[in-house]
C-alpha cells in the first residue's frame, strides 16, 4: 500500500453541483439533494476527524471540464488535510493545474478510459498522484457520467491502469450508488485482488457495518456521501468503529 493510505481510512465526499455540495441518486441528474456551501462542508468533515477529502465537480463530469473551480480553490485554501479530485480532468494540463495548486491525487475517469496513455503522462511528472475512477454497472465499466458502456471489467482495467503508473483505483459500484441500501463486496474484492495499490471503494454505504465489510474485502478506503450527509451515521462513530475493529484484529 502506498503512503496514500498507512491505515484505513473514511473519506467524506464533497460532490458539487452549481458551487453548493449535492448527493445524486445513482449519478442522475434532477435526483440532488442540496447541503450547502462547499467550504463550510469541508471543514466540519475535518473538524469531525477527515483525513483526506474526496471532491468532486459533478458539472464538470456532465459537461467534460471543469467548472466549480473556485469552490475548489476555496475549499484547498480552507484544509490542511489531502485532497483528491475528480470530475472534468479530461487532459494532462488539467492535471498539473490542480497538482500545482495543492491537491494531492487527480481522479481521471472518462479521460483515462479514452486514452490510457493520459495516466503515463501524468505518473511520469508526478508519481502515484492519478487515481484512475472505474464506476461499473451491471458488472463493466461505464463512462460519461455512468451514461455509456465500455464493455471493460473492472478488475482486468484495474491492473491494466496500475501498469500505466495509476497510484489508487477509485472503484464505485453505480448501481448501489446513493440508494443507502448497502454494498456489493465481492466485485469490490475482485478489483482489489487483481491489484497491488490502494483500492477506494465507493457507492452504497448505508452503516458503518457496510464500511467494515469494504475494508474487509481489502479497500485502503472508503468515500462515503449520502450516509454522512443525511446523519444515518457520524463521521466520528465510523471513524471509531474502524478503529475498534482494527484493534481487536
Amino acid at each position: 500500500m502506498t503512503p496514500h493510505f498507512p491505515t484505513f481510512e473514511v473519506i467524506p465526499a464533497v460532490d458539487v453541483q452549481d458551487g453548493e455540495v449535492v448527493q445524486l441518486v445513482q449519478g442522475e441528474r434532477g435526483t440532488e439533494k442540496r447541503y450547502g456551501d462547499p467550504v463550510s462542508a469541508a471543514t466540519d468533515w475535518v473538524e469531525q476527524g477527515a483525513a483526506t477529502l474526496h471532491l468532486v465537480d459533478l458539472d464538470g463530469a456532465f459537461e467534460g471540464e471543469r467548472v466549480n473551480k473556485a469552490a475548489f480553490e476555496a475549499v484547498i485554501d480552507s484544509v490542511s488535510v489531502p485532497v483528491q479530485i475528480g470530475g472534468g480532468i479530461r487532459t494532462a494540463e488539467d492535471a498539473f493545474e490542480l497538482l500545482e495548486l495543492g491537491v494531492d491525487r487527480v481522479i481521471l475517469g472518462t479521460a483515462a478510459i479514452e486514452n490510457p496513455d493520459i495516466v503515463e503522462t501524468i505518473s511520469e511528472e508526478y508519481p502515484d498522484t492519478v487515481t484512475v475512477s472505474l464506476d461499473a454497472k451491471d458488472g463493466e465499466v461505464v463512462v460519461s457520467g455512468w451514461t455509456e458502456k465500455t464493455g471493460l471489467d473492472p478488475a482486468a482495467a484495474a491492473s491494466r491502469y496500475e501498469a500505466l503508473g495509476a497510484g489508487a483505483i477509485l472503484f464505485t459500484d453505480v448501481d448501489v450508488e446513493g440508494q443507502l441500501e448497502g454494498v456489493n463486496t465481492e466485485l469490490v474484492s475482485r478489483v482489489c485482488d487483481a491489484v497491488s495499490i490502494p483500492v477506494i471503494a465507493s457507492g452504497g454505504v448505508a452503516t458503518i457495518d457496510d464500511i467494515i465489510a469494504l475494508k474487509d474485502a481489502g479497500a485502503a478506503a472508503v468515500v462515503v456521501g449520502t450516509a454522512l450527509y443525511e446523519g444515518t451515521f457520524t463521521l466520528e462513530d465510523a471513524l471509531s468503529a474502524v478503529e475498534r475493529e482494527a484493534g481487536s484484529a
